[in-house]
């Protein structure tokens, strides 16, 4: 099992330039089967619910600084102060009261984490984020009014036409000068890599199935 995670992750490091940012997903994977990823020198590592990482993660990030969490679930507001404490960077940045909660937390804890905002590119009722028309309002209010240091944009496009919201996503990421995209999973991040992402989101493809 071990040996199969750590192929598995190579195997997909082998596809990458050296900028391309691996976000292992362990959401709903124990510690046990997390760790020797850790081991190998992994420190990106991906979780979409606050309490499972505060539970898996507290004490592992106290003795090695170097690991990085993101949380890429959506994220309430009354979270915030606790998702500052515990992750360096949020891909779920979609509205202006979880802003304002983030900022208030950033000011409180002395911390400064990396954001993603988060796109509904697709415009999917069933989906989080910031409509497309609202976009640049919303970075500005975020990185101006609240000062958060918004890196780049996040998207889960729909399934299909995918190569169309890629590049939709990337002119919009552009268009704001920004210079991370938050963009392709297991089944994707390949094509994903054509349109300009720089951090993907891989869970199955290393760790195995999801019971």
């Amino acid at each position: 099992m071990e040996n199969k995670i750590i192929s598995n992750y190579l195997s997909i490091q082998d596809n990458l330039s050296p900028n391309i940012k691996i976000i292992a997903v362990s959401k709903t994977f124990e510690l046990s089967k997390i760790k020797p990823l850790i081991d190998h020198g992994h420190d990106h590592f991906g979780e979409n619910k606050l309490q499972e990482a505060q539970f898996k993660w507290s004490e592992t990030i106290k003795i090695n600084k170097s690991i990085k969490l993101h949380m890429i679930g959506k994220l309430q507001s009354n979270k915030a102060k606790k998702a500052v404490e515990l992750f360096h960077y949020i891909h779920s940045l979609d509205n202006q009261k979880l802003s304002d909660a983030l900022s208030k937390a950033e000011k409180e804890k002395n911390k400064k984490l990396n954001y993603f905002i988060q796109v509904n590119i697709g415009n999917e009722p069933q989906k989080s984020g910031i409509s497309v028309n609202d976009l640049p309002s919303f970075f500005k209010y975020c990185t101006i009014e609240n000062k958060l240091k918004v890196i780049g944009l996040m998207v889960l496009p729909p399934q299909d036409k995918k190569d169309n919201y890629f590049l939709k996503i990337q002119n919009l990421n552009n268009s704001l000068n920004l210079k991370e995209l938050s963009m392709g999973m297991s089944s994707d991040y390949l094509d994903a890599l054509n349109y300009g992402a720089t951090y993907i989101r891989i869970g199955s493809s290393i760790f195995g199935s999801r019971s």
